[in-house]
């Protein structure tokens, strides 16, 4: 092991934080950054602290080394410090109001607008621009970049957590930062220093033998995996004080209607509006 790995003890205990002391797989190869990455948790309460200078371009400087879609870039970034336009933001995501709390809020936006400025520039015509594919790779690339600067704000002692719920209204969102046709807001991040009460534990994951498969999608043993994991997730809500539901539960409850979608099920005229025919 090299000087700069964790202890045995601390791999083990990495594992068994995220699937649970009676599904920890095998461990393989480890480093500090593996560490990092599997004891990250989402965090709803921040601290007033404001952030080193130079904190917001380190952590855009990560995103931007993240891997793009041959290389074209069809990401944006918005860092929202207005607090009237940060209420706004908060009230479309359904009154989350650490949005208004963290001393850094990032919206990323899948952003196509400024391939097509090229295009306008150049005299060309890009047809591939308005098909699903490159909204997809715009959003990918946009997710890729943000799961960067997320590690690199964990690397620095930061907690952050993902804000899928802008995308109750793209609409509001893009006349609410003045976006130009072509871009839209597909998630919100918030960066600060944790509450010391709201850091919480790791939650646990679906065993690595319900996702990992080789060679051949199997279903295999799901039914059992699903019990144990449900069980899992059951004690995990006990000891956080949080809705004692399974994952069971919560899968059922998020997607069984189109009421919980919270406006999402309208996402695809609204981003046509937005300058993304989706053909």
């Amino acid at each position: 092991m090299d000087a700069i790995s964790p202890t045995t003890a601390g791999k083990a205990e990495a594992l068994a934080l995220r699937y649970g002391a009676d599904a920890v797989p095998a461990a393989g190869p480890w480093s500090d950054a593996i560490g990092l990455l599997l004891s990250h948790r989402s965090v709803r309460a921040y601290q007033p602290t404001a952030l080193p200078c130079g904190t917001l371009e380190t952590l855009v400087a990560a995103a931007q080394s993240a891997a793009t879609s041959s290389n074209l870039q069809t990401w944006s970034v918005v860092s929202v410090t207005d607090p009237a336009a940060r209420a706004k933001l908060a009230a479309i995501a359904g009154g989350q109001k650490h949005i208004e709390q963290c001393p850094l809020f990032l919206v990323w936006l899948a952003d196509l607008s400024r391939l097509g400025r090229i295009a306008e520039a150049e005299g060309r015509t890009l047809e591939g621009l308005p098909y699903l594919e490159t909204f997809l790779v715009a959003s990918i690339d946009a997710a890729l970049a943000a799961q960067n600067a997320v590690v690199a704000a964990e690397s620095l002692g930061l907690s952050t957590v993902y804000i899928g719920a802008l995308r109750n209204d793209v609409g509001a969102v893009a006349e609410l930062l003045d976006l130009p046709p072509g871009a839209a807001g597909v998630f919100g991040l918030c960066v600060g220093y944790a509450e010391p009460a709201a850091a919480g534990e790791v939650k646990p994951r679906l065993p690595q033998d319900a996702v990992l498969h080789h060679g051949t999608y199997r279903i295999g043993e799901e039914r059992a995996q699903r019990a144990a994991y449900d069980q899992a997730m059951g004690a995990f809500s006990r000891r956080n004080e949080m809705q004692a539901d399974t994952w069971t539960e919560r899968v059922l409850a998020r997607i069984a209607s189109i009421r919980a979608l919270r406006g999402r099920d309208r996402l695809k005229p609204a981003l046509r509006a937005l300058g993304f025919p989706l053909q």
